[in-house]
């Protein structure tokens, strides 16, 4: 029976901190967990609402294959991201 309650749409791993809409990245800090290449992720906010696959990661402007909590990337996102939007790991 269900409970009632919504289903978390993920791991969260960490939360936008810029937006470059000019060339569609964000900035993501890393809260915790792992985030690869390949990854499947959902960006969510107040008016934002998204999934999307991880197709590079940049730490310092180098390309990188994955990253973990403490780290600050760079994301290519495929949509408009806002400053505060949640970044969810889809498992």
């Amino acid at each position: 029976m269900p409970s009632g309650k919504p289903r978390p749409p993920g791991q969260l791993i960490g939360e936008v901190t810029h937006f470059f809409s000019r060339i569609q990245v964000i900035v993501v800090k890393m809260g915790k967990g792992r985030l690869a290449v390949g990854d499947k992720i959902r960006i969510q906010g107040k008016s934002t609402d998204f999934t999307q696959t991880v197709r590079s990661l940049q730490i310092e402007s180098v390309d990188v294959r994955s990253a973990r909590a403490g780290e600050l990337i760079g994301l290519k996102v495929e949509r408009e991201a806002r400053v505060g939007d949640k970044v969810y790991k889809l498992v």
